[in-house]
């Protein structure tokens, strides 16, 4: 199939690893298993929700002429996670949309991402705050776009 969905994930792990406003964030490629004990998440193709779906992305696509070419319309989940060990909400939803705002500065530098015949930007965000051992907010980010295969 020619989505270029994987090429897009790709491309966002790849900036959050190399970005230094994300130092101290663990940057992951979905729900990875790992034994980090990093407080501050980017999580890429995951809402971080261990209990949800696990849904990565959605696209649609048709042709763009009768020969070969093809657009995909495409939506990616971005999960920036903030948690504290206190019940400071108001620090956990500012950490939280911190890390989303280095995704969306990326796509505002380059709404290509690097990636050729592709456009994408932040369309929605969405807040969840949770209180149990200590304050969590969670920022999830629908990345969308348009690429042509």
């Amino acid at each position: 199939m020619g989505s270029r969905v994987p090429e897009v994930i790709d491309a966002l792990v790849a900036l959050g690893k190399t970005d230094p406003g994300l130092d101290g964030v663990q940057v992951s490629d979905g729900p990875e298993v790992t034994e980090s004990g990093a407080l501050d998440w980017l999580i890429v193709g995951f809402d971080g929700d261990p209990n949800g779906d696990f849904q990565a992305a959605t696209s649609v696509g048709g042709w763009s002429d009768l020969r070969t070419g093809r657009e995909e319309q495409f939506q990616i989940t971005v999960a920036a996670i903030a948690q504290r060990g206190d019940t400071d909400v108001r620090a956990a939803r500012q950490r939280a949309y911190q890390i989303g705002g280095c995704v969306e500065a990326w796509l505002r530098a380059d709404p290509s991402i690097g990636l050729p015949s592709l456009e994408a930007a932040v369309e929605a965000t969405q807040l969840t705050q949770d209180q149990d051992k200590g304050v969590q907010a969670v920022l999830l980010l629908t990345v969308a776009g348009r690429a042509f295969t």
